[in-house]
């Protein structure tokens, strides 16, 4: 990242936006695990926890605007794509071999392919995942349709890359009247989405067909690039206690019960677009204008922003498995709480190792040997 002049309030910055994000990632682990009582939608709590992507792809773009929009052209477009690449890519095969290695611990009657499912295209599949290539319903090894089987949120990775080399490759070059433009039309089409959809959200974009596609890139275009214009317009907000306040925000905007009833989807899917168009713009004017570069919030967030990323990339095996058991089961309230705390538990824990042992190493070679400045 390039140094300026204030650049302690730069790290106090991506330190509160690090912090959101991993505060995102432990409500999309909740929200996972709620999930699997799928046949009592009663007991969703996090009812619109996929949203939390469309945060992520906010925070994303914001991120990227700050870190590279002032480089180019001295950086090429293979530097930028290597440098994304070191990032994103490590954890994305620590996912893959996570779910190869637990995906026979899945099996239930509601996972019949699990059982039947040969070892060969189990690794076949590992590989593939590892190499963020998505597969057709043709390879479905579960019954969800899921572009990456043995990890199904890889898939809004796929969709993120696509976003950071279209940035990349072109629309970097966009002037910020044009790059508004952009943003207020791929709304429209965000919203559009939110109000016709049959389910009534805007939930999808997992599955590799033309109407899980569109949903993909119509849930990435707008948030990832308007993040980018509220880095070049500077957009910030000032608040007294602004990671807790900001955390606030995101729980309740996905937690609140849905809107409307079976003949009025719409009415949900309108409060989902006016979430990611609006409330999460605001949250991340707000986690922007933080200046502390110290305090017991700012070490909170920084913990919350380590851990985000490999949360969120590692989790999902296990959440097969806690899906698995409830429907195998069908567990009480104490049973069923006391599995997911667990579930819960190992994830963090899954995911810390992975950052300590693999990734933060990992990631510091690869930029020493491949990037021509690594700092």
């Amino acid at each position: 990242m390039k140094h300026t002049p204030d650049d302690s309030a730069a790290k106090a910055h991506y330190v509160v936006l690090d912090g959101l994000r991993g505060v995102a990632s432990l409500l999309v682990v909740v929200f996972h695990l709620f999930e699997s009582y799928q046949n009592n939608p009663a007991k969703q709590w996090i009812n619109h926890g996929y949203l939390a992507v469309d945060f992520f792809f906010l925070l994303s773009g914001y991120v990227i605007g700050y870190a590279y929009d002032d480089r180019w052209p001295a950086l090429s477009l293979r530097e930028f794509c290597m440098r994304r690449l070191i990032r994103l890519q490590p954890m994305v095969i620590v996912g893959s071999v996570v779910g190869a290695a637990l995906f026979y611990f899945q099996a239930s009657p509601e996972f019949s392919l699990v059982a039947s499912t040969p070892p060969w295209q189990v690794v076949l599949l590992m590989i593939l995942g590892a190499a963020m290539i998505p597969v057709t319903p043709a390879l479905d090894i579960r019954g969800w349709s899921e572009s990456y089987p043995l990890n199904g949120p890889a898939w809004s990775l796929f969709f993120e890359y696509i976003a950071n080399f279209l940035y990349a490759a072109g629309l970097r070059k966009l002037s910020n009247k044009a790059l508004w433009v952009l943003v207020v039309v791929a709304a429209g089409f965000l919203i559009h989405l939110a109000v016709t959809t049959p389910r009534g959200s805007l939930a999808g974009g997992w599955t590799i067909d033309a109407q899980e596609v569109n949903i993909g890139f119509t849930r990435v275009m707008f948030p990832f690039f308007a993040g980018i214009l509220l880095t070049r317009t500077g957009a910030r907000l000032k608040i007294n206690h602004t990671f807790a306040a900001c955390s606030f925000l995101l729980v309740v905007a996905l937690s609140l019960p849905r809107f409307g009833d079976a003949s009025q989807l719409w009415i949900n899917g309108l409060y989902e677009a006016l979430c990611v168009i609006c409330v999460f713009p605001i949250i991340v004017c707000l986690g922007a204008g933080e200046q502390k570069v110290d305090g017991v919030s700012i070490r909170i967030a920084r913990f919350f922003g380590d851990l985000s990323y490999p949360l969120y990339i590692t989790h999902y095996p296990l959440i097969y498995i806690y899906a698995a058991w409830v429907l195998r089961q069908h567990p009480s309230l104490s049973s069923g709480v006391l599995m997911g705390i667990l579930t819960l538990a190992l994830s963090v824990l899954i995911a810390n190792l992975a950052l300590k042992l693999y990734d933060l190493p990992v990631r510091r070679r690869l930029s020493r040997r491949l990037l021509t400045n690594h700092k």
